[in-house]
């Protein structure tokens, strides 16, 4: 074992950490690009480009199915959980966040003596697009990827 290698004692833990590590990173640079403003709260929000959920659950399946084995029941059990992960995040999330958005307009329309007039707004960007959830799933996939050459070839 190089190294390199035995640095990295669990290589499918710290490629979903890098994935999810970059994904929320690559949040907060794209803010600053688009609306030339810092926003620190991008490292911890969810929602946005790309899926870091997406993201960390591809890279810990695939870096399992190159540890393990693709016909390893963990392999098997990591791809479903990520499946399950990433219909969530572009299913139930999406739909909650745009369900959030209507009663936000709502709740913004009511009269100012109405009790519920001052209620804090929900937070409308929960999920993803489609598109957000193949990036991170396609981020997912490249981390594990190269962190697995990176060992290889150290």
């Amino acid at each position: 074992m190089s190294a390199a290698a035995a640095a990295v004692v669990n290589y499918p833990l710290v490629a979903a950490l890098v994935a999810f590590a970059l994904a929320q990173s690559s949040k907060f640079f794209t803010t600053w690009f688009k609306e030339k403003r810092w926003d620190a709260r991008q490292l911890i929000a969810s929602g946005g480009m790309p899926s870091s959920h997406s993201a960390t659950v591809t890279a810990l399946a695939v870096a399992i199915g190159i540890q393990e084995g693709y016909r390893n029941a963990t392999f098997a059990t990591s791809v479903i959980i990520a499946c399950v992960v990433m219909h969530d995040a572009f299913g139930v999330r999406l739909h909650a966040g745009k369900q959030a958005e209507v009663l936000n307009q709502i709740v913004y329309e009511l009269p100012e003596e109405h009790p519920l007039s001052e209620t804090k707004p929900l937070r409308e960007i929960l999920g993803h697009t489609v598109p957000q959830v193949v990036a991170g799933c396609i981020l997912g996939i490249l981390i594990a990827v190269v962190m697995r050459l990176a060992l290889w070839s150290s």
